[in-house]
């Protein structure tokens, strides 16, 4: 039995790009607030590459932590997975997310947003990654057996 290629299912349904459009994370009036921290050379004529804007690295950036999927998951409309990740770590390094944050953080409490009454951190569900401090007493279930 023959078949003909009209037959085959169309393999553009299976894409793993999201089918609506995502919904941005930062608003322009955030974007032009800390704009100038993310540096960005625009494409010349020498050829290669052109560099990829720091906007959209920014916003496939905070679609991953928002979300809490895998780098690579990113959906098709952010840039390469790799290249948001590279950029977070370069930034980060630079501290520019710091510098980012304590603006954004300025004009919302010039907004009257923040109850500095209410703010508060908890890091008490975060795992020790390398075990409790040394002078720490095992537990009986983890001492040694004789």
């Amino acid at each position: 039995m023959q078949r003909t290629i009209m037959e085959w299912p169309s393999l553009r349904r299976y894409g793993t790009a999201p089918k609506t459009e995502l919904k941005l994370q930062l608003k322009d009036e955030q974007w032009v607030l800390i704009a100038d921290l993310f540096s960005w050379n625009p494409p010349t004529r020498k050829g290669g590459r052109p560099p990829v804007p720091p906007r959209s690295c920014l916003e496939g950036i905070l679609w991953v932590l928002r979300t809490g999927a895998r780098w690579k998951d990113l959906p098709k409309s952010f840039p390469s997975y790799v290249t948001c990740w590279r950029r977070l770590r370069d930034w980060s390094a630079a501290g520019i997310f710091q510098k980012a944050w304590a603006r954004l953080l300025h004009k919302l409490d010039g907004l009257g947003g923040v109850n500095w009454e209410e703010a508060l951190a908890d890091g008490t569900f975060s795992p020790a990654k390398k075990g409790g401090p040394a002078s720490a007493r095992p537990s009986a279930a983890r001492e040694p057996r004789s």
